[in-house]
């Protein structure tokens, strides 16, 4: 059997059925792109150790490490299980040698960046913006947001429950919104909105006529793409420097280690699957704090 035919099989019968919808549409893009067409015509049994390393070498070349580590992995589940049930007598990607992962550097907004976009979006009663005021003060990831529905709030409280998300998929030449489950359990989770944010979410609710926190004039629910675009549009209009959406939840970490929220309570609300991640993605922020707290400190030498 050819790997492309096992591929096909694999991602039909035992990914599509097992694994979110997600997963398979990137497993897919994945053995489309970049497997079927490098090892697609091999015969499984000769898939051997220097074959696969080449593979990884040439790819290497030309991608981030984070990609290569994801095409890696569709490479080796697919290959293991072709083992386990009888489809090749032996397989050898155990022997694969992985680039380096590289951390990304976080971004957040500067405090006065972050004003800039509060007043603005505040001051001229931007609705639809009001999702933003809620990212900066929860952290809460772009799926999550527009996932949320007006069931998920409870104005009384304070609280949202965060139990979706959401992505798009690319379907009849346009965007569509995928609701489905978060990918972690801890991403499953009850935040305490801060009361000065409470009264824009009223408003939001007050002129909402649709499920979704965040919609569209008529109710509908709105797409990652479409929203990223607007907020694309409001820092070109506000001429604060291009940073991705997902700065808003680095600057609600960044904020909250500056103000001294403790670490646990901050990787609770973040949707971490422990402390340690939030101290290794947020160790830039902690720096900047102890420094702040010695020199306050050294204050009383004054």
């Amino acid at each position: 059997m050819q790997y492309k035919q096992w591929l096909d099989e694999w991602l039909n019968t035992i990914v599509k059925p097992l694994r979110k919808l997600r997963t398979y549409q990137s497993y897919c893009e994945i053995a489309n792109q970049h497997l079927i067409p490098n090892l697609g015509e091999y015969e499984m049994d000769f898939l051997s150790a220097s074959v696969l390393q080449n593979f990884t070498a040439q790819i290497t070349t030309k991608y981030s490490a984070n990609t290569v580590n994801a095409i890696i992995t569709v490479l080796k589940s697919s290959l293991q299980l072709a083992e386990t049930t009888g489809i090749t007598q032996r397989q050898y990607s155990g022997s694969i040698q992985y680039p380096k992962r590289e951390e990304k550097q976080i971004e957040c907004f500067s405090a006065a960046e972050q004003r800039k976009i509060e007043q603005f979006i505040i001051g001229k009663k931007k609705i639809k913006l009001y999702g933003v005021l809620l990212c900066l003060y929860t952290g809460i990831r772009i799926g999550e947001l527009l996932a949320l529905e007006w069931k998920d709030v409870d104005l009384p409280r304070g609280l949202i429950t965060v139990s979706k998300t959401c992505h798009d998929s690319w379907e009849d030449g346009k965007y569509k919104k995928i609701i489905a489950t978060p990918k972690t359990r801890s991403s499953i989770r009850v935040i305490p909105v801060p009361r000065r944010i409470i009264p824009y979410l009223r408003e939001m609710k007050k002129k909402s006529c649709g499920a979704f926190v965040v919609s569209g004039s008529e109710g509908e629910g709105i797409s990652i793409r479409s929203y990223q675009r607007t907020f694309e549009l409001l820092l070109v209009h506000l001429k604060i420097r291009h940073k991705g959406f997902h700065s808003l939840r680095h600057t609600f970490a960044t904020r909250a280690i500056e103000c001294g929220m403790d670490v646990r309570t901050l990787s609770e609300i973040l949707g971490h699957n422990n402390p340690t991640v939030t101290l290794k993605r947020y160790v830039h922020s902690l720096m900047e704090h102890k420094c702040a707290m010695m020199n306050k400190l050294a204050k009383n030498l004054e």
